[in-house]
């Protein structure tokens, strides 16, 4: 992301300070998350003016007011799904200021750390369960030492696509050129399948990757995982080792609890 070319009057003043305390424009710069030049700049118009406003210009005039320009910010950061028209449809409902979408856009970029559009990351559905036993686990291993995570085997399953696809790619193309031959992206249909890998990793060793084909039942995570790959690799951490795997249902089934008490495994909970 480019940095800010502009400063509030705020930003101004507290740019001013670290300068006259000796701190270099390029630090004061990202600091501040703006380009060295507007803190050059800035430094010289204070040493010719000794002030830090800018001039007046001319050209057409600001169309939101300070105050608006703080609605507009807190609307982004109280809704984050909110598009730069619902901002401005609010905006023009509460200030009678009509304004557009862009104009919300370019005023969010210049808040500090530039507000700015983005695919937002997937996860999963949290539950208040979910939630409370996350933060017991956290709670219960937040003082644990380097040499207690050192005792730790980290498993888990992965599933990759062969052939992901990506609703981002574009072509270039002249009108009336859709099915020209280089502007079709060619596909599989259904993705072009996926295939499932585990693996096991700890600050002194990682395990195999191991293929798995098909679906992975809790008989078959017994004998085709925790036998001949985790139980060698908690040997070799040592006696202390500990099995840290999810709660799939495969990893949960009875007879693979049973087998973890009897192989006498520690497994995280």
């Amino acid at each position: 992301m480019p940095p800010r070319r502009t400063l509030s009057d705020l930003d101004r003043g507290r740019a001013i300070g670290w300068v006259q305390d000796g701190v270099a424009a390029r630090q004061v710069a990202q600091r501040l998350a703006v380009a060295p030049s507007v803190i050059i700049r800035l430094k010289q118009r204070f040493q010719a003016t000794g002030k830090v406003q800018e001039r007046q210009r001319s050209g057409r005039p600001r169309v939101t007011t300070q105050r608006e320009d703080r609605f507009i910010q807190r609307q982004a950061m109280q809704q984050r799904l909110a598009t730069a028209n619902n901002i401005r449809q609010r905006l023009q409902a509460t200030t009678n200021t009509v304004v557009s979408g862009q104009t919300i856009r370019n005023r969010l970029h210049n808040f500090a750390f530039g507000l700015r559009a983005r695919r937002p990351v997937r996860g999963t559905t949290l539950t208040a369960n979910n939630r409370a036993a996350r933060r017991a686990w956290c709670t219960q291993h937040v003082r644990w030492q380097r040499q207690q995570w050192a005792q730790v085997l980290f498993t888990d399953e992965s599933r990759f696509c062969l052939e992901p696809a990506d609703g981002r790619i574009r072509v270039w193309r002249r009108r009336g050129e859709r099915f020209a031959e280089g502007a079709v992206l060619e596909r599989q249909r259904f993705g072009g399948g996926s295939v499932m890998v585990w693996g096991g990793i700890s600050t002194r060793l990682r395990t195999p990757l191991y293929h798995v084909v098909g679906n992975l039942t809790g008989v078959r995570y017994q004998n085709e995982i925790l036998q001949p790959l985790v139980v060698p690799a908690l040997q070799a951490i040592g006696p202390r080792a500990i099995l840290q795997d999810d709660n799939a249902p495969p990893h949960r089934s009875a007879a693979v609890n049973t087998f973890i008490q009897q192989a006498r495994v520690n497994r995280m909970l």
